[in-house]
């Protein structure tokens, strides 16, 4: 895997899948790694070349110290498309992927073909839940925060059915460096898009988990009412509903991106 240097800061990218066929970037939730695609990664490989990158302040990617913006986070993808020589790639990006999308779409359209806006939202009413968050992380660390965390990405009936999986993503969520994870939630606490969405032309899907308390329908539904042309699906997941349900993830992704 490349590190690839963002204005000094070195982010950990994976590339696999077919060469020569059309491009797509893949970036992570919050508190995820790269690995977070894994029950996607067989099916997408065989149709697309496929980017994945562990966000600044997560994974094997350096953590610089905060403040940390959307802006920032749009322009180390660029970075990345810039210094492995491609010019436009399809992206889906999942909750605070989904949120760099959003400023990418607006910002650098050229780059962009069509885009997936999965588990995600464009503007936080209140902050206060990020604040309560960034408070437990300064005093308990990511330990203090996981099982709530868990419990929003994963339906209890998910949780307990596949065991395995669920402690798997709370071990990538634990092993991620705190001081990454701060200046993220504190990017996230003031989150206010709205203003961008008008301005996305790329052809734009827009994915929902019914269960998703972290980022409801209505939160969805706010982004597909203000792109123009943009579409809905509804998975029946919660937060991180492509490894909830992968089928029906992949599914609606391949379907999105193959369509003519």
């Amino acid at each position: 895997m490349p590190m690839i240097d963002a204005d000094g800061c070195l982010i950990n990218v994976s590339v696999e899948g077919r060469d020569g066929g059309p491009t797509l970037m893949l970036s992570n939730s919050l508190g995820c790694t790269l690995q977070m695609w894994e029950p996607q990664m067989k099916a997408l490989t065989q149709i697309f070349r496929v980017i994945r990158y562990d966000r600044r302040g997560h994974g094997k990617s350096n953590v610089p110290p905060a403040p940390y913006t959307m802006e920032r986070f749009g322009r180390d993808v660029l970075a990345i498309l810039d210094d492995l020589n491609i010019e436009k790639v399809h992206w889906c990006g999942l909750s605070m992927g989904g949120m760099v999308g959003q400023w990418l779409g607006a910002n650098a359209p050229e780059r962009f073909g069509k885009l997936i806006l999965a588990n995600t939202s464009c503007y936080y009413a209140e902050p206060t839940k990020w604040l309560e968050r960034i408070d437990a992380l300064k005093k308990g660390g990511i330990a203090a925060v996981a099982d709530a965390v868990i419990a929003g990405w994963l339906t209890q009936d998910f949780r307990e059915r596949e065991p395995d999986i669920a402690a798997k993503m709370k071990s990538m969520l634990l092993a991620t460096p705190v001081e990454g994870y701060l200046a993220c939630c504190e990017a996230l606490s003031t989150l206010d898009q709205r203003e961008l969405l008008p301005e996305i032309k790329s052809p734009t899907l827009v994915i929902a988990g019914r269960h998703d308390m972290a980022t409801p329908i209505s939160a969805g539904e706010l982004i597909r009412a203000n792109i123009p042309g943009a579409s809905m699906t509804i998975i029946d997941a919660a937060h991180i509903s492509n490894v909830e349900q992968p089928h029906a993830f992949t599914d609606a992704v391949v379907g999105f991106l193959t369509q003519r």
